[in-house]
């Protein structure tokens, strides 16, 4: 079975990708609108790809991931 990988949109602090790695899932790439919340992940997640303002995401752009989540649980 190969691993499965996750994308986070408005991705807040990094608690997706936090539970993603606590359920062997694999965050490869985190998005979100203002600018505390992505240096918190910058620190915490380093080897996750960081788009940083979701503003000026392009789509094409994006890795392919198997899990796509939205929205802060913050």
């Amino acid at each position: 079975m190969s691993e499965l990988t996750m994308g986070s949109l408005f991705d807040g602090i990094g608690v997706f990708p936090l539970a993603a790695v606590r359920n062997g899932i694999t965050p490869v790439w985190a998005s979100e609108i203002e600018p505390f919340p992505i240096r918190v992940t910058e620190k915490r997640l380093p080897e996750m790809k960081h788009y940083g303002d979701i503003a000026s995401l392009r789509g094409g752009d994006l890795g392919a991931v198997d899990v796509i989540t939205f929205g802060s649980p913050c």
